[in-house]
């Protein structure tokens, strides 16, 4: 099983990221997923999420009208498009898989958000 983030890097605020999460060794479309953000010192907080067929996203208040999550299921893949990037947005982005009791994160790609 593996969760890879990618699309990581450094922006200026204002500025947009695309990041991705490729999934392998398990079944994608049954799953949902979600994408996580950790900044030093804070705890590791929800940012998106999106149910198995896509139907349905929920976001944190602190995103909502700048971030999108979707996927892809016939490429095993999820995005999260951040628009108007803050410096509040810094932080390793993760990215989750969950199904009854299975649970997989990936190892987190970083941005970062200055001038």
């Amino acid at each position: 099983v593996q969760l890879v983030e990618s699309g990581g890097g450094l922006v200026q605020p204002g500025g947009s990221l695309r990041l991705s999460c490729a999934a392998s060794g398990f079944t994608f479309s049954s799953y949902g997923m979600s994408w996580y953000r950790q900044a030093p010192g804070k705890e590791r907080e929800l940012v998106a999420g999106i149910t198995s067929t896509g139907g349905s996203t929920n976001y944190a208040d602190s995103v909502k009208g700048r971030f999108t999550i979707s996927r892809d299921n016939a490429k095993n893949t999820m995005y999260l498009q951040m628009n108007s990037l803050k410096p509040e947005d810094t932080a390793m982005y993760y990215c989750r898989g969950q199904l009854y009791i299975f649970d997989y994160w990936g190892q987190g790609t970083q941005v970062t958000v200055s001038s």
